[in-house]
């Protein structure tokens, strides 16, 4: 009998690891891993059982044991990992085969690697995967990037272990080179901002408004059936109903307050900046888990200037209107981070494409995703969201209710900074005059940086 030569090949098998070889298997296409790990190899056989799948940890069997083009994706920690897990495979691979990154890697790193493997013609992709561990074993959203004609030996093998909406897989090649890593960043810096929007929604339900944690799961429920249909809204309701199994507390009560952070939303407002393009929100979610992180320094200062009121006059009608307000901010400013990184990367990105496949599987899978597809196929050079003709009437009966709850918020001492960013966001985007003209001004009389007049061409400076 001729032995198996194995469609796909995974390095890497931690549970995210496996669940996806997994997947991979189930959706009828043979699989071997690659780990070091003794036990995560037996897990991985014993998992594996009644499919065709195999674990090594010899990378020479596994090599020997692929179909070419070869298709092996690493799903090992990003960084120094990433290229060490490369150079020990390369020297035993053949032209034309393939190496997929399924780690959060930062754009420059994809960038780097496509180059270098090519110029051995070997074909390199960043490919984000979204979904988490259950996604991978289900169906998560995958945004490949790299050369597109190689990419046709990936794409039946993707497109079967994706999630599905409407029988439409969710996932499609992005664009050239690093396109997938950079849309996973920002999909990643949305879900920052979209968490701490949650967060502070509830805190200002919880404290403000004196929801009980059974209210607050009816609530999330309640909502997740409405327009905030959304994943992450759906989690948050089964947060509140999960008991600690340590005490007799609710389990979201004793979780230290203290937010961490892997650094996909830090690199998305970094090089949102880079480009010149404002995600306020963003940027503001990645400092309030930098805040929460300083908790002997909050307890200090909240035992010499208070707690505040915590009495907020807002209702809970208001929150979801206002909650509902800043998802559309958080998703508007991502897709035009997304579409000023095309311009100036030549991604060639499709703004379409990308809500499309962000519908199912994905951390900010939500219903509003449908929305926003509809939009850029309305209008493919669409700048902005908020441009819409059929978001801005979404948009226009929620400002004040979200007004509303901003001022709530403050009033009550409760700090609702990224809900906050968003209206300030819309406030400015919205305004045909900003006071730049002054700050253009303060800059030429310290500085003679010049300015321009509103009256006729030219630049100019003052002597003031």
């Amino acid at each position: 009998m001729t032995e198996i030569k194995y469609d796909f090949g995974l390095v890497g098998l931690g549970v995210m690891g496996r669940n996806f070889i997994l997947n991979v298997a189930d959706n009828n296409f043979s699989a071997i891993g690659l780990d070091l790990d003794t036990e995560k190899v037996e897990s991985l056989l014993t998992e594996g059982e009644g499919r065709v799948v195999h674990a090594t940890q010899d990378k020479l069997e596994f090599i020997e044991k692929l179909a070419p083009p070869r298709k092996i994706m690493l799903l090992v920690p990003a960084g120094k990992p990433v290229d060490a897990v490369i150079n020990d495979l390369k020297p035993h691979l053949s032209e034309g085969d393939i190496i997929i990154d399924g780690g959060n890697s930062f754009y420059t790193d994809t960038n780097r690697r496509f180059e270098e493997l090519s110029r051995d013609n070997i074909h390199f992709f960043g490919a984000g995967v979204s979904g988490g561990a259950k996604g991978a074993r289900k169906g998560p959203s995958i945004m490949p990037g790299g050369d597109k004609e190689a990419y046709q030996h990936i794409k039946p093998i993707f497109e079967a272990a994706s999630a599905k909406v409407n029988g439409e897989p969710c996932v499609a090649h992005l664009g050239n080179g690093s396109a997938g890593n950079y849309v996973k960043m920002v999909h990643n810096g949305i879900e920052y901002g979209m968490m701490q929007l949650i967060a502070e929604a509830y805190d200002l339900m919880k404290r403000g408004l004196g929801l009980s944690n059974d209210q607050l799961q009816e609530t999330f429920t309640q909502w997740n059936a409405g327009r905030l249909q959304s994943f992450l809204i759906e989690i948050t309701s089964e947060i509140f109903a999960q008991k600690d199994t340590l005490t007799s507390a609710d389990l979201v009560d004793v979780i230290l307050d203290k937010g961490k952070q892997k650094g996909t939303g830090k690199w998305t407002s970094q090089n949102a900046m880079d480009l010149g393009i404002p995600i306020p929100t963003v940027d503001v979610s990645v400092s309030m888990r930098e805040i929460s992180s300083l908790k002997g320094m909050r307890e200090e200062a909240e035992s010499i200037y208070g707690a505040g009121s915590t009495n907020s006059d807002a209702t809970v009608e208001q929150v979801e209107e206002a909650l509902y307000f800043n998802f559309i901010m958080a998703y508007a400013q991502g897709m035009q981070q997304l579409a000023a990184a095309s311009e100036e990367y030549g991604y060639e990105l499709d703004l379409e494409v990308i809500s499309k496949i962000w519908r199912g599987g994905c951390i900010i899978r939500s219903g509003l995703l449908e929305k926003m597809r509809k939009a850029f196929s309305r209008n493919a050079k669409l700048q902005n969201l908020l441009l819409d003709g059929e978001f801005a009437d979404e948009i226009k009966p929620l400002v004040g209710s979200t007004s509303k709850v901003v001022s709530s918020g403050l009033n009550a001492g409760i700090p609702l900074s990224a809900m906050s960013a968003g209206l300030n966001y819309f406030n400015a985007f919205k305004s045909g005059r900003l006071p730049m003209n002054l700050v253009q001004a303060q800059r030429d009389h310290f500085g003679s940086h010049t300015y321009e007049r509103t009256d006729r061409e030219g630049i100019f400076h003052t002597e003031w």
